[in-house]
């Protein structure tokens, strides 16, 4: 499998390195997450590594839902005793930095990630020039198909184009079997809005430029339009679609049991899939977003998550929080030249983003279900990063659950979709 991205991403190899440090005395941090436990319990692993070479710092991994994650943070970062370091989505971060409820990278950490880290994902992880954290995912979306329900279907290839994609959702639908051709998402957010946008966006579509929303384009109304079209024809089932953010319910067990034909999504779910289908999970193919008929080529929305400090935290404990952040994303603190966050991520499904990670895991990265995800990096189009952003998002998803279950047309949902992020987008900047 080609990794060639990795040509274009890699601007430098340059190499945290984790200073020895003298604790004047015992210093105990915290790091909030919304992995699983399983999950956890290698981050958990790793801080235990670290405690080895840093036996006066103490790391207490949690967790809580990633619908409570941001909530959390927001609650209990303005006080010291809130989580020292928080795993966080980076649509959060303009709102958390102006509310100054994260610290800004210490200098010399913020001239290592940009030296090791490519500049998009260093971009997405500052604001206003200023670096707030180390990035560690990046994630892309694309369509996964089962390759035994084409076969009894009769297609034969992928669709690459709107068209082809409901032709073979009306194939694939069977009501009397319960089956769906077309898995779509609903009651999580990001899970709702971000395949719409990939959609979009392979279109020739935008959700917002400089700064305003453009959801009343052409490209946004012919996107509204194809969810309607597969919703009337009866090739996706919203009653089938119900999902968490750790694709828990109906949505996933749907997919995994060869109810639904196609969906659109990330690609670290892969873990869930694998856990779901056992010997069944090479039934699943991955394959570029289908092309709208405004669009040029298909484009995933992208987006990327980061580790932030507390700013509220006391002194010594920013100083071991970015200390115990510079060794866990460094080559020296996992296997085989790659950091233990990678570790981790990949264990899950989840694309690194640190350039020598990337690099360490190209023979994973070149799997048959990782490598369709791998291919649309180059072409991805990074999902809005504006103050108001997740707002706007739990807009679009309601406006988009109102149209799956026939409560808007598509022309309707289209004005309310624009109307409501204007205001809300209008309201945040102010």
């Amino acid at each position: 499998m080609s990794l060639a991205w990795i040509s274009k991403l890699a601007l430098a190899a340059g190499l945290l390195t984790s200073p020895t440090i003298g604790w004047a005395q015992s210093v105990n941090i915290s790091y909030l997450t919304h992995w699983s436990p399983e999950t956890v319990a290698l981050l958990d692993a790793a801080a235990k590594d670290y405690a080895k070479i840093n036996p006066d710092v103490t790391v207490a991994v949690r967790a809580v839902p990633f619908g409570d994650l941001l909530t959390t943070l927001r609650s209990q970062g303005g006080s010291s005793d809130g989580p020292t370091i928080g795993g966080i989505y980076d649509l959060w971060l303009p709102e958390l930095a102006r509310d100054k409820l994260v610290a800004p990278a210490p200098d010399t950490v913020a001239g290592e990630v940009r030296s090791a880290w490519p500049a998009g994902v260093v971009s997405a992880a500052s604001v206003g020039g200023t670096l707030y954290g180390i990035p560690n995912e990046i994630d892309v979306y694309a369509l996964n198909y089962n390759k035994e329900l084409f076969k009894q279907a009769g297609i034969t290839a992928a669709p690459k184009t709107w068209s082809e994609l409901k032709d073979a959702a009306q194939k694939l639908t069977r009501k009397d079997a319960g089956q769906q051709g077309f898995g779509m998402i609903n009651s999580w957010a990001a899970g709702v809005v971000h395949p719409f946008a990939s959609l979009l966006a392979s279109n020739g579509g935008e959700l917002v430029k400089d700064g305003k929303p453009v959801l009343d384009s052409p490209q946004a109304g012919e996107t509204f339009q194809l969810y309607e079209d597969l919703i009337k024809s009866g090739a996706s089932d919203p009653a089938m679609a119900t999902a968490d953010a750790n694709t828990t319910g109906p949505f996933l067990d749907s997919f995994v049991s060869g109810k639904t034909g196609m969906i659109i999504m990330a690609n670290w779910w892969e873990s869930a899939l694998k856990s779901g289908m056992g010997d069944k999970f090479s039934n699943i193919a991955t394959a570029p977003i289908p092309v709208g008929p405004s669009g040029d080529k298909p484009h995933s929305i992208s987006y990327s998550w980061m580790a932030v400090v507390n700013a509220n935290a006391g002194e010594a404990e920013q100083k071991a929080a970015w200390d115990f952040l510079v060794w866990l994303n460094s080559p020296k603190s996992g296997k085989n030249g790659a950091s233990a966050m990678s570790d981790i991520l990949m264990s899950m499904g989840i694309l690194p983003t640190r350039t020598s990670d990337i690099e360490a895991h190209k023979d994973k990265l070149g799997s048959e279900f990782l490598s369709g995800y791998v291919s649309v990096l180059a072409d991805a189009k990074p999902f809005p990063v504006v103050p108001g952003g997740q707002e706007f998002s739990e807009s679009l998803q309601q406006t988009l659950e109102a149209l799956q279950y026939g409560q808007l047309s598509a022309k309707d949902a289209q004005a309310n979709a624009q109307a409501d992020a204007v205001s809300i987008l209008e309201r945040a900047a102010k």
